[in-house]
């Protein structure tokens, strides 16, 4: 059995959910966003207390686990359109800067060229200082790969720690040379 995913889990006041054949659609003050589930495995059900159960048809080994990651899937969805998702990266190293020019975040990162990042779309971009980017958005794994992509332009190098990372990100510092 499954322990996350025997778990049921509560809908916000604000946030609704509509259940159809194989999707479940969740609107919330953030948007809206909609998630497959497999109605071959699992019955998911809504009950008068605002609670979503999710359970397995079948209860095999193979069903048995992915019941807990489609339920975290599910909360993650509903998290999402209720209060949404936030990263904030940090550039640090002499002459990083982040600019937003429309759709389109201009990074200086130190290179001979301007790095040019397209926005996708569910996803606002805002940059409070030159060195701070905070990304919003109602699907976690859109930020999440929104921020690997703008952090690989520039990782963060271990002896003196310019590049971009996340706040509150340990860096491991490495000794330099000695004389």
């Amino acid at each position: 059995m499954s322990k996350i995913g025997k778990q049921a889990i509560q809908i916000p006041e604000k946030t609704t959910a509509k259940l159809e054949s194989g999707k479940i659609l969740f609107n919330g003050p953030k948007g809206s966003f909609e998630v497959n589930v497999n109605n071959r495995l699992f019955s998911t059900e809504i009950t008068k207390e605002n609670l979503l159960t999710i359970s397995p048809i079948k209860k095999t080994d193979e069903i048995k686990k992915s019941w807990g990651m489609s339920r975290s899937l599910l909360k993650n969805a509903i998290h999402g359109v209720s209060v949404g998702y936030e990263k904030i990266l940090e550039l640090k190293g002499v002459g990083y800067r982040a600019a937003l020019k429309g759709t389109v975040l201009n990074l200086q990162l130190g290179y001979s060229h301007d790095i040019n990042y397209n926005i996708p779309k569910g996803i606002t971009l805002t940059v409070e200082k030159q060195t701070t980017i905070k990304i919003n958005g109602i699907d976690k794994e859109q930020v999440g790969r929104v921020a690997a992509i703008i952090k690989s332009y520039r990782p963060v190098e271990p002896y003196k720690g310019k590049g971009i990372k996340e706040k509150g990100q340990y860096v491991l510092r490495k000794e330099g040379k000695k004389k």
